[in-house]
């Protein structure tokens, strides 16, 4: 079974986690310090896509505690858009509330003080949203927030 991908995606930073071959277990992967413009962001994705034998990605979306989506929500879908329009595989959205409180939470358990890495904080909240969507999915709940056919509700306009 090829593998999952989920992406944390900040201004700054895209955290990767990707499943096992047997679509799984969720490991944090890396983190991808994002360049000027997409294109090069969009290469090294790619790269990842092709060399895990990815099938589908979901990135976290930052909803916000009420439920309503905001300008960092509409920054992500951006993002979406352009990914959708440089991968040709399925791209599910997933809300990442809280996920990055829990990754520092994780990550302070995991690491001493002294060999704490805050470069894995991303990838640790990419294996969060990517166990999120796994978990739901298994159970049969419905899509998240992009809806069942993956559009975001801004592209259903």
């Amino acid at each position: 079974m090829p593998r999952l991908m989920a992406l944390d995606v900040s201004e700054k930073r895209i955290g990767i986690a990707l499943t096992d071959e047997s679509g799984a277990i969720v490991t944090p992967h890396s983190t991808l310090v994002r360049q000027p413009g997409r294109r090069r962001d969009m290469a090294a994705l790619r790269s990842l896509i092709a060399e895990y034998n990815v099938s589908e990605i979901v990135v976290g979306l930052p909803i916000r505690m009420g439920g309503e989506h905001g300008a960092q929500a509409a920054k992500i879908e951006a993002f979406v858009r352009d990914l959708r329009g440089s991968v040709r595989i399925p791209i599910e959205l997933e809300d990442e509330r809280l996920t990055t409180a829990e990754a520092k939470e994780m990550l302070a358990v995991l690491s001493s003080p002294r060999r704490r890495d805050e470069t894995k904080l991303d990838a640790f909240a990419a294996a969060l949203i990517l166990e999120s969507y796994l978990g739901r999915r298994s159970a049969g709940i419905a899509a998240g927030p992009s809806g069942a056919d993956g559009e975001t509700e801004s592209e259903k306009g």
